[in-house]
């Protein structure tokens, strides 16, 4: 545990959120160590990112051997870690190509112009793309056009034009909105921010059947639900379906700026010039990729993520119950609970501020909490945190 240290002086980095004042410093597997010494139990891990908690001895391995060789020869050649990254994700999806980004805005960013440049070749310039209200793809303009996030639609007025919204879960909703202008449907196999609600089975089967009956591209946002999160290594292959694009962010760099664009031979179709970026396919970065895909792939990992996800969730639904909530929802180990009142803000500040070890869990809105633990989480760490969810819901209560 590291000594308290003394308080730094944050004036210079730019407001964009409310920051408690405590400064992270140190982290191993499921805990997090801020400047005074404190422990936290990290049901966030960066928004569903540090897939492997922190330190994990195999990414840092990765970075290190990597940053030996060489960190960055410039996006105009190939390197070894970027073709090894693009082969293990194309080995075990349906995809054939692949174009790494920084970010899960830039994957979807990405997302939208190559379905755009598709529409320009195949379907006489179709370029909408029909998203879901409640859905979230991302801070850059395009991709907050495309999110059905309450509000977003007049923040940064005008918005990017050809993001119409349907309903989550209800196909008809998705079917009123097709015309020939109609590209591609976009969507996120559990929208994350918009409170942990996952596409149902049927909807998802429906959803592919009509897009493929229609000339239409269906394309998959993973960035939070992807690389293991809901007990498959993509979430997409719950449903027994195939999508013509999908995108990758959060979990694939496990803690690193990495993300990925996957498309189809039949969808990829940017020439040089259409597409690019600085650090794309970066080594540094892919090779950490590599390590934590690799990491999900070992025999009975993903087996694992699934069994704990029925753990957490019976362990919510048992608090639910003695506290009369209105129950959980999720896949794998991204769930929330659904608190039935607005007092999910008041239970992190608990959460974070309890002593002498503090829990991190978020509320994405303030009738629900939701969690997004290290993949690799142990079952007892699961258990205290629910024990300290249990708690402070009898202090709130």
């Amino acid at each position: 545990m590291n000594k308290p240290t003394q308080a730094l002086d944050t004036n210079s980095v730019m407001f964009i959120t409310q920051r408690p004042e405590v400064i992270m410093v140190e982290g191993r597997g499921s805990w997090i160590v801020d400047n005074n010494g404190k422990r936290y139990l990290d049901f966030l891990q960066g928004w569903a990112v540090n897939c492997l908690g922190h330190s994990n001895t195999g990414m840092i391995e990765a970075l290190n051997a990597q940053a030996k060789k060489l960190i960055n020869p410039s996006p105009a050649f190939y390197n070894e870690p970027m073709i090894g990254l693009s082969n293990l994700l194309t080995a075990n999806s349906c995809f054939n190509k692949v174009f790494f980004a920084n970010s899960g805005a830039e994957a979807n960013e990405g997302a939208i112009k190559l379905a755009r440049k598709w529409g320009q070749l195949n379907k006489n310039g179709a370029f909408e793309i029909i998203t879901f209200d409640h859905s979230f793809h991302g801070r850059t303009l395009a991709t907050m056009s495309a999110s059905g996030k309450p509000g977003w639609d007049t923040m940064f007025a005008p918005q990017v034009a050809g993001f119409p919204k349907a309903d989550l879960n209800d196909i008809d909703s998705v079917k009123k909105l097709v015309n020939d202008k109609t590209v591609a449907v976009m969507i996120e196999p559990v929208q994350g921010e918009g409170g942990v609600i996952p596409a149902t089975a049927e909807f998802m089967r429906e959803l592919r059947q009509f897009t493929k009956e229609n000339n239409v591209l269906l394309i998959v946002d993973e960035v939070q639900a992807g690389c293991g999160r809901t007990g498959t290594l993509f979430a997409y292959q719950h449903f027994g379906i195939e999508p013509d694009i999908m995108t990758l962010g959060k979990g694939i760099g496990g803690g690193v700026p990495l993300a990925a664009l996957l498309a189809t031979d039949a969808v990829a179709c940017f020439v040089p010039g259409d597409q690019g970026g600085t650090y794309n396919g970066n080594p540094l970065m892919t090779a950490v990729g590599i390590s934590v895909i690799e990491q999900l792939l070992a025999p009975g990992f993903l087996s694992e993520v699934k069994r704990k996800g029925e753990l957490l969730k019976t362990e919510l639904l048992d608090l639910s119950s003695e506290f009369h909530l209105e129950g959980e929802r999720g896949e794998g180990l991204l769930r929330a609970l659904m608190l039935g009142k607005d007092i999910g803000g008041k239970l992190v500040e608990l959460a974070r501020d309890r002593a002498p070890e503090g829990l991190l869990i978020n509320s994405p809105r303030p009738n629900l909490l939701r969690f997004m633990p290290a993949l690799n989480i142990s079952d007892d760490e699961i258990r205290q945190m629910c024990a300290i969810l249990r708690e402070l819901l009898k202090q709130v209560d």
